[in-house]
């Protein structure tokens, strides 16, 4: 098994005064070599947006591009004809695809807080596509929720790629081992509250660690910790 650690404290803050980015990896004017991606995971960041304000009308295109509201909320608009809100527990996601122009903004009270997440697509120029599910934190407790796959379904998103999206929280203290295909695959693990540890590497909120060669990892999760873990493809071969 070999691992990364990726510290809460060592990400990079860009702030522009309505939004505060935080990157774990390469992205806009951030340039770390040694973080390009993880990966297919090409971006994941931790980003706060103002009330009122927001990202204006801008393109995609061979991108899978997926939002985790964590707190507040904030609107969809795109060039498919999607009009749509997303609230606390809201996901979803665009297969940029060919390509599609889209915009977000904070519309509610509160600051929005939203997990941006890239992951590199299988196929390239495909129809663009968009799909929106809901997970609340009541109604996953004590659980690890899947809230992206490859395969399709009703009960989350699906993405254009051999990746596995979850959730976790747990209001009771847990042991869990997870097991995924050791070919050619690759886990990114966030603490998003609370505590726990993966493989013997101890987690607070806003850490993370990468995971690969092996097929299984274990996660001991203390009471109140919430997570996502993300399954990706190391590289396309």
């Amino acid at each position: 098994m070999q691992t990364q650690f990726f510290p809460g404290s060592g990400r990079f803050i860009k702030d522009i005064g309505w939004l505060k980015s935080h990157f774990y990896f390469s992205f806009s004017n951030y340039y770390n070599p040694m973080r390009s991606a993880f990966g297919t995971l090409l971006a994941f960041n931790d980003d706060y947006v103002e009330s009122g304000k927001g990202f204006g009308i801008h393109p995609h295109a061979n991108m899978e591009i997926i939002s985790v509201l964590l707190q507040g909320k904030m609107n969809h608009i795109d060039s498919m004809g999607y009009k749509t809100i997303i609230e606390e527990g809201g996901v979803q996601i665009m297969s940029a695809g060919s390509g599609l122009m889209h915009e977000e903004y904070s519309i509610g009270d509160d600051t929005v807080n939203f997990l941006q997440i890239w992951i590199q697509p299988k196929l390239q120029g495909i129809t663009p596509r968009y799909q929106q599910r809901s997970f609340p934190k009541a109604a996953r407790r004590d659980q690890l929720k899947t809230i992206i796959s490859n395969e399709e379904g009703m009960e989350h998103c699906w993405i254009n790629q051999n990746a596995r999206i979850s959730l976790g929280y747990y209001e009771t203290a847990q042991q869990l081992r997870y097991a995924f295909n050791p070919v050619n695959k690759c886990l990114f693990i966030f603490c998003l509250d609370g505590k726990m540890d993966v493989a013997g590497t101890p987690l607070e909120a806003k850490d993370g660690i990468g995971v690969w060669e092996t097929d299984k990892v274990t996660l001991t999760i203390e009471p109140g910790a919430e997570f996502i873990v993300i399954e990706t493809p190391i590289n396309q071969n």
